[in-house]
């Protein structure tokens, strides 16, 4: 059993694992809300909520970007001590360009630690299919990467040069709060403002639209209310000034549906400006990740695309597809420590 791979992706939200066989058969993958800005105690909770299992871990994080600590290279330092002294000092810490390193040795490579995730989904994926194009759309954010000749081809590797490239974008399925989608929205034949107030998330949007996945929403609500159609109905309602009860549950659908637009639309952009910036062919398929990879199934058909499910590229079987895609860079990571 300690010839087991242990891939750990360590976000500010979410834990997720993945337990990989010394040959990369996928045998588990799990995942734990992690909300690691209230501190590292949430780390040992998300933890102690995946079932336990012995192997050797390698190691991802977005985690640093919390507001635990003052800046990315702290944080990665943090962190990493944080892991090693959970996961044993043989811990091995992805770092993207510079591959995997020890754990005790991240802080002298943040810049290439933080926030690789996307690079190791990116990698793996690469290596599994050579052309593409993969949109990993999580809880909070969505990654866009290029790849070709089985390597990933990026513009920005830093958060900052990524967030400029569009190979970045701060719009995920879950979390991402409803102002953050558009300045307007249409309800009533009017175009109304809405509210700058963290009332409603997209996993709300999602919700009252059907298209939000079963576990995909593990964090609390934004008024720290039911999760069911009438209670995300309320809130995305007051995102215009209005209550339900004198508006309607239809009318609360119809402008979900006019929210979860606006948002494909700014991913659209994005997907194009990356499409536009390399010569990607036409025939090459839009890979799907993350539990917002329905948002995907849609950009492909916008964007004449066919769509390959990122799990069951990951995964290798059926069986295991859906969690794969869902913690993508855990699974990924796993792989490339083996490779």
């Amino acid at each position: 059993m300690n010839d087991l791979i242990l891939g750990w992706d360590v976000g500010g939200a979410h834990l997720k694992r993945a337990v990989l066989a010394p040959d990369g058969t996928l045998l588990s993958v799990d995942m734990a809300a992690c909300p690691l800005w209230q501190g590292l105690d949430q780390l040992d909770i998300a933890m102690a909520a995946l079932p336990p299992v012995a192997g050797r871990s390698v190691a991802t994080m977005t985690g640093e970007l919390t507001d635990l600590w003052p800046d990315r290279a702290t944080g990665v330092a943090g962190l990493s001590a944080a892991l090693v002294e959970r996961l044993g000092p043989d811990l091995r810490i992805y770092a993207g360009r510079a591959g995997f390193i020890g754990g005790t040795d991240a802080a002298a490579h943040a810049g290439d630690v933080a926030s690789a995730n996307w690079h190791a989904t990116g990698a793996a994926i690469a290596r599994l299919l050579g052309d593409g194009v993969l949109m990993d759309i999580g809880s909070t954010t969505s990654d866009i990467i290029h790849f070709a000749g089985k390597h990933i081809c990026f513009r920005g590797y830093a958060d900052c040069e990524r967030l400029e490239s569009g190979e970045l974008v701060y719009s995920g399925a879950v979390r991402t709060p409803v102002m953050a989608l558009a300045a307007t929205l249409p309800f009533r034949g009017r175009p109304v403002p809405l509210m700058a107030e963290h009332f409603a998330t997209t996993a709300d949007i999602h919700r009252l639209t059907g298209a939000l996945p079963e576990g995909a929403d593990l964090h609390p609500t934004a008024d720290g209310g039911p999760k069911t159609r009438e209670a995300s109905a309320r809130r995305l309602l007051r995102m215009v000034g209005r209550d339900l009860g004198p508006a309607t549950l239809e009318e609360a659908e119809r402008l979900a549906a006019s929210a979860a637009e606006m948002q494909l639309h700014r991913l659209h952009r994005a997907l194009a400006l990356v499409l536009s910036a390399g010569a990607v062919p036409l025939g090459a398929p839009l890979v799907g990740a993350g539990v917002g990879r329905f948002l995907v199934r849609e950009l492909a058909v916008r964007s004449g695309r066919p769509y390959l499910d990122g799990g069951l590229v990951l995964a290798g079987t059926t069986t295991l597809a859906s969690a794969a895609a869902d913690c993508a860079p855990a699974v990924a990571v796993g792989h490339l420590a083996i490779a």
